[in-house]
């Protein structure tokens, strides 16, 4: 939502403060952790976390997007739903330790791909 708003020129919706941490995983290394934990022995049979443990706050997060969109919009606070969690941050040891996975897609690089992918939706559109 963040980029394509950004990518319109449109404000920017953040819930509550925009102080909430989340982790941001990059969906290709989320896919390779997929693979290598079905490709896993047979005695390994999970649960296992896949995600990134780095947390950015949401205000973080819409600040790089119009940063990285070079874009004017504005941020806007709205009520944060009673329902939003605190803390999303996955504890990945067990992927590391038995898949020797852990996300290597750094916050910029994902965004600068995601962005170029939105942004050639919206011109295509």
């Amino acid at each position: 939502n963040f980029i394509v708003q950004s990518l319109r020129g449109e404000d920017i919706t953040l819930y509550g403060d925009g102080l909430q941490p989340r982790p941001f995983c990059y969906v290709d290394a989320l896919i390779e952790g997929f693979v290598r934990f079905l490709n896993s022995p047979p005695d390994f049979t999970g649960p296992v976390n896949l995600g990134n443990p780095n947390e950015f706050t949401i205000r973080q997060l819409a600040e790089k997007v119009i940063e990285l969109t070079g874009s004017r919009s504005k941020l806007v606070n709205e009520p944060l739903p009673s329902d939003d969690p605190t803390q999303r941050q996955p504890d990945i040891r067990l992927a590391r330790e038995r898949l020797g996975w852990e996300a290597r897609v750094q916050l910029d690089e994902g965004l600068n791909k995601t962005i170029a992918y939105f942004d050639a939706l919206l011109k295509a559109g």
